[in-house]
């Protein structure tokens, strides 16, 4: 396991992880655009309020993906029931 040091508003954090390096900086970067995001919209918001706003944030472009996933992977499913149909 190694360490990756990565910068969020910034601030210095050492991530220790198996996950290639430039993946975990991808990361940092991500997350810290959107907590800049969140001050550009509220600048006095203090960092806690923050983080949990940046966390929601997140969490819903992933539950959203999520969806989005599951409704193609029903999608796919019924594509291929009617593909199979017609080679039986």
């Amino acid at each position: 396991m190694g360490s990756v040091e990565v910068q969020i508003l910034g601030q210095s954090y050492s991530i220790k992880t198996d996950e290639d390096e430039a993946y975990i900086k991808s990361l940092a970067r991500y997350i810290d655009e959107k907590l800049k995001e969140i001050y550009g919209v509220a600048p006095s918001i203090n960092q806690s309020r923050a983080m949990v706003m940046t966390a929601f944030g997140i969490t819903d472009e992933l539950f959203k993906l999520r969806m989005e996933l599951q409704r193609l992977d029903r999608m796919i499913e019924e594509k291929t029931s009617i593909l199979s149909g017609f080679l039986e």
